[in-house]
């Protein structure tokens, strides 16, 4: 494997999991029946995703009841990735 392999396989797991983050911020709008598919699914997608958003949530409150702790979890991410990104070349 080269290094720009390595650098694109990292560049596409940062971007996976910036879009997973997205996928269940929006699966938490959608109402779900307990035990159905999209119950599931997001209980699978909140083992991959909350931890890293828990990180942010002890610091940053709710505003107005909006958590705005996955914005700043995507953005902090993307700097993450370009640091690795930095490192890598």
């Amino acid at each position: 494997m080269g290094l720009y392999q390595l650098v694109s396989l990292v560049q596409r797991l940062f971007d996976i999991y910036g879009w997973l983050i997205v996928a269940w911020c929006l699966m938490s709008w959608i109402p779900a029946r307990p035990g159905g598919f999209l119950d599931d699914l997001r209980g699978a997608l909140g083992m991959l995703v909350e931890p890293y958003l828990n990180l942010f949530r002890r610091f940053i409150p709710p505003l107005m009841g909006v958590d705005w702790s996955p914005v700043v979890a995507i953005l902090v991410l993307s700097v993450i990735e370009r640091l690795v990104y930095t490192i890598l070349l």
